[in-house]
């Protein structure tokens, strides 16, 4: 009996199923279809996502470096679980994306007045949107996502570099996960986030640097805040 070859698969097709494993499952666990505290099995993500169980085995280390998937030590052997969704987590992401956006933004306000102008009208008519959103009963909490997601986004993509971008784009999902989950109780104070963003369009528009950072400082810690209220109410999500 002649023994078939295994195929070896060329490197660029490995790293290609390694970028697709993580970015669908990362887009799984951001968006809760993989909860807080879920096991992760190899075999069953790897059916899922139809790829073999060597791309998903390297998606779950790149993962676990970005702090979306924890080591959990049971009693007999360790598992690879979804991260908790914990007061102290939330505090620790709200705190670095706050300051990649400061850092951002503190960049557009060395721009030219007409440029400032025409991201402060954008912003500005986002926030009118939300504004909007505010009014109507009932609030939808997926457009409000959207358009607060958007909000800060486009303040990324004008004043970020490369690196900033990158680093931005690695933890802000991360972040998306508390929004996604306590996103429907926080509709009722969505009038103090539209306050807020008008503070930081103001800013942007008048090309001051000190105001800039003190309503984005004021905006992030103020979101960390009700959504540690929520955690308080609710329980934190997949702790043991």
């Amino acid at each position: 009996m002649v023994k078939s070859k295994k195929r070896k698969i060329p490197k660029t097709e490995s790293a290609s199923s390694v970028t697709r494993a993580f970015h669908e499952l990362r887009e799984l666990i951001v968006r809760g279809n993989l909860p807080p505290g879920a096991w992760i099995v190899e075999s069953e993500i790897a059916s899922r996502l139809g790829l073999s169980r060597t791309p998903i085995r390297s998606a779950l280390q790149w993962l676990h470096r970005d702090g979306y998937v924890v080591e959990h030590k049971g009693n007999r052997k360790a598992r690879i679980v979804v991260a908790p969704l914990t007061r102290e987590d939330a505090r620790e992401l709200y705190t670095i994306v706050g300051h990649l956006e400061v850092l951002a933004a503190t960049m557009i306000t060395t721009f030219p007045q007409s440029q400032r102008a025409k991201l402060a009208e954008e912003l500005a008519a986002l926030n009118a949107e939300l504004n909007d959103i505010a009014r109507q009963r009932p609030v939808d909490p997926r457009r409000v996502f959207d358009i607060d997601k958007a909000f800060h986004a486009r303040i990324i993509a004008a004043g970020a570099g490369q690196r900033l971008a990158a680093l931005h784009n690695s933890m802000r999902p991360q972040m998306e996960r508390y929004w996604r989950l306590y996103a429907s109780s926080i509709i009722s104070e969505l009038h103090e986030s539209v306050s807020e963003h008008k503070e930081i369009v103001r800013a942007i528009r008048k090309g001051d640097a000190a105001a800039v950072q003190k309503a984005l400082d004021r905006n992030w810690s103020s979101g960390f805040e009700r959504i540690s209220r929520l955690i308080e109410i609710f329980g934190e999500r997949g702790s043991w």
